[in-house]
């Protein structure tokens, strides 16, 4: 026999192809061989076994069957003998076993009840069909019965029965109004499955008289209605809420029976007000996922499909606000039979053995018949080489008279399945039924597909030859098929020829020849390219093809995957399209396609219609891709590969990159093989053992990299001997007693052959031991067990195949598995080397008894009490740990006057070893933390009270605690430092003769025999005087750090307004006003309100001449204000003005600093017409003296002359009017500004106006608490 190959994977038609043509084996599909075949009768076709009948139509039986010769039908009812001639409603259809009742033409359908059973039988045997029952629907009317009125109290529940006659099958209920209108149903309404409709409690709107029950029988098409049911609901207020009760199933259990694949419902429903709501569970498990449905609002689960493992416990809980309720409903799934292997037709020779095997499963198990020929086989004729064993049949050394039909029937309480099955014993020499000189013609580089259909009892072996006096085709380059069919997976040239197929068989031997034909494939050399065409130009796209010469190839072109317009203007040539004026419409996607009787290529390019030519421009783009790709100097290791280059697109091409694709391992997969310079077309690629290389190649320009090239043609390169072995070979034990040696497998290219494999090999290191192999499969790991513990190997693993092993692998060194250790450390000392840090030394444990890898050793160390405080406390256990072999380490942050534990463990990759015994170790004592805290109480005018708690870490025994305190002044300034010691046992101190209305700063802390501890702080003030801001009231309790006061109150008076500031001392976000009247009036204050927490305020409408009282106060705190200020508004101003300018000395003034001024201009003019500079100037810069410099105008800085300063104008109000008088509202900088403090004019924001010539006088820092009166010199440059 011919070795069989599999069909490779990536051959899915294929596969199927081949599938229906192998099962046609076992029937042949041939007509002619059907027409000469014995064959016995199988069933075809049946009815239903439940068989419900509409009993107004004609009963059709169904029973068709095939065999050769076309067997013969006979029925049986009820177990007896049906004589259809006698019964003259009852015919069979011709040629067929299918019955019919003629019902309507007098027949009753109640009179031909019952079960029936078909068989069909030819000299082979006989067949027979089910039991089938048949039942005519039934749709009874309702029974009447007299309804009584529902009166129902609201709230309460109420179940309407409905009760629907018995039909076959049941009938469909639903409810419904007068109106056939569905009534509404919910949460609180529903339906259940029994058909009655439950309410969860009645509502006002549910009284009606229109209740209808309504039931239709599907089978006949009829729906019965039920008499209305009236329903009347009464108020009674208030409604009493209710707990759930269930209405439905009653009581707190109950069973049900179910058969596996049906769908299981269970349903709950609960009365209750609130309207309880549904929840399932299933008690001791979940409800399957994907198949569990909730309906009816919850009420009902719904598992479909269900099987033995849904058996169970379900729990319904129902539940609102007031308590619960729930019904535990245990689920039984039982199952009639269902088949685990069915009987199939034996096709047997003469002499040949076979089995018949019937296995069903159930619940309860089935039992398993036989009959044959439609005869219980016990009191079947006897057939010697027939033995029954339960649920098989044995067939020894048959004869034809061997052949029957045998039934396997499998029943228990819940039904039966009955399978026919025949044994036909043939004697037939072999036969092929593929065509003689048929022609396969295939495309290079594809499958080739020859066929042997073929038949023959025995079973004939198949062999292929090529030619006539050919050998016998054997290799991996050929597939043998079980059906005959001979595949080669790559048909090259030279496997064109003729095939002969021979099949025998002990009866004969008959041969066929078939003839393959290998076609150059069909390529596109030129294809179309792009284009951007002018309107109304011409456009033409190119469709060069290359094909075989005995192909006779037809090339259709598309538009837009369409045909083209029917337009005169496209012309289609013999490899080109040509467009004459082309349009707008024209754009898009034309597709050149090229087919011939067995293959198809297609190429398309993209028509850009514009309206004006494009600029010419040179277009740089990607490469096209190479083409027509070729294998040529094919050897074990080698082969050249040659192509085409496409079009640079005016961008030379630089390099080629080669990529190649293993279909026999990696199909799809492309893999980067070489490159080559742009210039070269060829190249010698190097190959590896056993791979099936496909090529592609990818042109690179600067511009970016082509499309690949279409692949070339495929070469399977022979198979060797593996050349490397695995890598990253480890050995790590996974337990104590076992040794894991993992690696990184070959992949699929580098195994060089089929049936790869790995030789894994080991023997204990320093030992004198043999290797120990083991030969596995392509895995990655293997597992040696029974190992002693932690001890070294050598390891190896070497890679083999069908043709051989690689080269002598080198070894590695790995170790079993570890256990834990099995010592503690010895010798633990503890070194304490101050308060919070602590030494530990111990000594190394021998390294035989860690039995593992030495990871390091773990501290464990804990607090055991305080040496202060004497109290114990939860210990919690720190954990340090020191890689390596170290056997010393420090213990950091320990607390002070503590007394310790600590013990020692080795640790490995396993895990700890045993603690070294407990070690006892205190620290001393140290620094105390600051006290707990520092409260000030009790102030008054000399002496303020300190209560403190003691450190929460003393770290020792405190000795005394340190209080300094300073006094600090208004800005901020701190006074002397005051020291006082404090006994340990002391908790408050008051501190007397103290300085009135001052604040203190207070620095405390805590002292052991080590030191003094942190400390803490805090701030107080002793309260003021009665002259001062009052008194707290008496039991205020602790003074705010920062008392609050308002201070340094301002004013700066006009004629009619004033500016008020002031300083504040206290919380944030204060809101201040202002209150001011009449210095020495009994009138009310009156109040402005101060927008925002500003610090200064303008009081207007002011009297002139008038002395007033003014005082600052915060809202929200009672009582708080400023000390009074008085200030006077300045007299009217309108005399001083007109005295001040007709005085004689004032217009003598300023005639002379005119004409001084303007003898000034002259010289500079004439200075500079001579290019030279003032002499003053020149003395100016000699001694650049800051006090004599003049200023200037933008900014008020001091500067020097210059030429583009000459010649600025006066700035407006410099000149005196012609009347010679001064006005106010006419300058603003007449001698009247310049007077004393208050009767300076004053901006509305409390500034004082000091503008001279660009120059501000300096404001005060705050308060403005002075204005000075500007000085005659500023004055005068006012006017330069």
């Amino acid at each position: 026999m011919m070795k069989k190959k599999s069909v490779s994977a990536r051959k899915a038609s294929l596969v199927l192809f081949l599938c229906q043509m192998i099962s046609a084996l076992d029937v042949p599909l041939d007509s002619k061989l059907l027409e000469e075949l014995s064959q016995p009768p199988t069933i075809t076709q049946q009815s239903p076994k439940d068989y419900i009948v509409d009993p107004r139509e004609n009963i059709v039986i169904q029973c068709e069957a095939k065999g050769k010769p076309p067997p013969s039908f006979s029925w049986t009812r009820n177990g007896t003998h049906f004589d259809i001639d006698k019964d003259a409603q009852v015919t069979m259809k011709p040629n067929s076993g299918t019955l019919v009742v003629n019902i309507m033409n007098g027949g009753k359908a109640e009179a031909y009840e019952g079960v029936y059973q078909c068989t069909a039988r030819n000299e082979r045997g006989a067949a027979v069909s089910n039991n089938i029952v048949i039942r005519p629907s039934r749709s009874p009317l309702w029974t009447k019965e007299k309804l009584e009125p529902n009166h129902v109290r609201e709230g309460d529940s109420l179940v309407l029965h409905c009760r629907p006659p018995v039909g076959l099958p049941p009938p469909i209920i639903f409810w419904m109004d007068n109106a056939f209108q569905r009534l509404p149903q919910s949460e609180r309404v529903s339906q259940g499955l029994n058909g009655d409709l439950y309410f969860s409690n009645v509502q006002p709107e549910d009284t009606r008289e229109d209740y209808i029950c309504y039931a239709r029988f599907n089978h006949t098409q009829t729906i019965q209605q039920k008499q209305p049911i009236s329903v009347k609901v009464f108020s009674t207020k208030p409604v009493t809420e209710r707990q759930p009760v269930l209405l439905t199933p009653t009581g707190s259990t109950s069973t049900k029976v179910e058969l596996r694949g049906n769908v299981l419902l269970l349903e709950c429903i609960a009365a209750g007000l609130p309207t309880p709501v549904i929840r399932w569970i299933k008690e001791g498990g979940e409800l399957p996922a994907n198949r569990t449905f909730f309906e009816n609002f919850k009420k009902t689960l719904k598992i479909i499909d269900v099987s033995e493992a849904d058996s169970g416990n379900y729990k319904c809980i129902a539940r609102n606000r007031l308590g619960s309720a729930h019904h535990v409903i245990s689920v039984t799934v039982k199952a009639a039979p269902y088949w685990i292997t069915a009987p199939r037709n034996l096709v047997l020779s003469p002499g040949e053995d076979g089995t018949l095997i019937c296995r069903a499963n159930g619940n309860p198990k089935p039992n398993i018949s036989w009959l044959a020929n439609g005869v219980p086989i016990a009191i079947a004729p006897e057939d010697p080489s027939r033995k029954v064993d339960g649920d098989t049949i044995i067939f020894s050394h048959v004869q034809e008279r061997s052949s029957a039909v045998y039934q396997c029937n499998a029943s228990n309480e819940y039904g039966y399945l009955l399978a026919n099955a025949f044994v036909n014993v043939l004697a037939e020499p072999p036969r092929i039924l593929t065509p003689a000189n048929k022609l396969y013609q295939v495309i290079a580089d594809s499958p080739a597909l020859l066929d042997c259909a073929y038949f023959g009892s025995p079973k004939p072996e198949i062999e292929w030859f090529k030619g006539v006096k050919g050998s016998i085709l054997r290799g991996n380059e050929y597939v043998f098929h079980d059906n005959g069919t001979l595949e080669i997976p790559v048909a090259q040239k030279d496997s064109t020829g003729t095939y002969t197929c021979v099949a025998r068989n002990e009866l004969g031997k008959i041969q066929n020849e078939v003839h393959l034909e290998v076609k150059d494939p069909t390529m596109i050399i030129k294809q179309p390219e792009y284009k951007v065409i002018q309107r109304y130009g011409q456009a033409s796209f190119e469709c060069v093809i290359k094909h075989d010469s005995t192909l006779l190839p037809t090339i259709i072109w598309l538009k837009d995957n369409a045909e083209l317009p029917d337009d005169e203007r496209f012309l289609v040539g013999k490899d080109n399209l040509t467009i004459m004026n082309v349009t707008d419409k024209d754009d898009g996607t034309y597709t050149c396609i090229v087919n011939t009787t067995l293959d198809s290529v297609s190429a398309s390019a993209v028509l850009t219609v514009v309206a004006a030519p494009p600029t010419p421009a040179i277009i740089y783009a990607r490469p096209n891709p190479p083409f027509d790709l070729e294998l040529t100097g094919q050897l074990e290791r080698s082969v050249e590969l040659s192509w085409i280059p496409g079009d640079e697109n005016n961008s030379p091409i630089t390099n080629f990159v080669i990529e190649y694709e293993d279909g026999l391992h990696e199909p799809g997969v492309w893999h980067y093989q070489t490159e080559v310079p742009g210039t070269q077309t060829t190249v010698q690629l190097k190959l590896s053992p056993y791979v099936n290389y496909s090529f592609r190649v990818i042109a690179v320009n600067e511009i970016g990299r082509s499309p690949p090239s279409e692949p070339s043609e495929q070469y399977l390169t022979k198979s060797a001997n593996p050349d490397e072995n695995p890598s990253n070979v480890q050995g790590i034990g996974s337990e104590p007693d076992n040794l894991v040696i993992t690696w990184e497998s070959l992949k699929g290219f580098q195994s060089n052959g089929p049936g790869l494999q790995y030789k894994v090999s080991w023997r204990q290191k320093d030992v004198d031991d043999e290797w120990t192999s083991v030969i596995v499969a392509n895995v990655s790991k293997y597992i040696v067990s029974g190992t002693p513990t932690f001890v070294p190997y050598e390891i190896k693993v070497q890679a083999l195949n069908d043709l051989g092993y690689a080269p002598e692998p080198s070894e590695v060194i790995g170790h079993s598995g570890e256990d834990l250790p099995m010592v503690a450390p010895g010798n633990v000392q503890v070194h304490v080397i101050n308060s919070t840090l602590a030494k530990v030394h111990w000594d190394t444990v021998p390294l035989k008894t860690v039995r593992g890898h030495l990871q390091g050793y773990k501290v464990y160390y804990w607090k055991v009490q305080s040496l202060s405080r004497r109290s114990r406390r939860h210990v919690e256990k720190k954990i340090l740990t020191f890689r390596g072999n170290k056997t010393f380490g420090m213990l950091p942050g320990l607390e002070p006057y503590s007394s310790y534990k600590l013990n020692v463990r080795v640790v490995n990759g396993k895990g700890e070893g045993p603690a070294s015994p407990d070690k006892v170790f205190k620290t001393p004592e140290g620094v105390p933390s600051s006290p707990s805290f520092l409260r000030i109480t009790n102030p008054t005018l000399d002496s303020l009270t300190l209560e403190w708690g003691s450190p929460t870490h003393p770290n020792g025994v405190l000795t005394s605690y340190i209080l300094k305190f300073q006094p600090i002044n208004n800005t901020h300034e701190l006074g002397p430092l005051v020291e006082i010691r404090i006994p340990a046992n002391e908790s408050s101190l008051i501190l007397k003769n103290l300085n009135y209305s001052t604040r203190y700063k207070f620095y405390f802390n805590a002292q052991t025999s080590v030191g003094s501890g942190s400390q803490i702080t805090e701030e107080a003030i002793t309260i003021m005087d009665e002259a001062g801001i009052l008194r707290p009231a008496v039991g205020a309790g602790k003074v705010q750090p920062l008392y609050p006061r308002i201070r340094n109150v301002t004013t700066a008076a006009a004629e009619t307004y004033a500016n008020i500031s002031w300083e504040y001392e206290g919380p944030d976000h204060a809101n201040f006003y202002v209150e001011y009247g009449v210095a020495g009036s009994k009138e009310d204050w009156k109040k402005e309100i101060v927008n925002g927490s500003r610090s200064f305020f303008v009081l207007k409408g002011l009297t002139p001449g008038t002395a007033y009282k003014v005082r600052v106060g915060a809202e929200g705190l009672s009582g708080f204000r400023s000390s009074e200020d008085v200030f006077e508004t300045g007299p009217a101003m309108a005399s001083r003005q007109v005295d001040i300018a007709t005085q004689g000395w004032f217009i003598g003034l300023m005639c002379a600093v005119a004409l001084l001024i303007l003898i000034l201009l002259i010289v500079c003019f004439i200075r500079r017409n001579k290019g030279g500079k003032y002499p003053v100037k020149e003395k100016e810069d000699a001694h650049a003296d800051p006090e004599i410099q003049p200023m200037k105008e933008d900014d008020g800085t001091f500067g020097e002359y210059s030429d583009a300063e000459d010649h600025k104008p006066l700035k407006k109000g410099s000149r005196t009017p012609s009347d010679r008088t001064v006005k106010k509202e006419d300058s603003d900088d007449s001698l009247v500004d310049y007077g004393e403090g208050v009767n300076g004019q004053f901006n509305e924001d409390g500034s004082f106006i000091g503008q001279y010539s660009g120059k501000k006088e300096k404001e005060p820092a705050e308060g403005n608490e002075s204005s000075e009166a500007p000085s005659p010199v500023n004055a005068m440059n006012s006017f330069v």
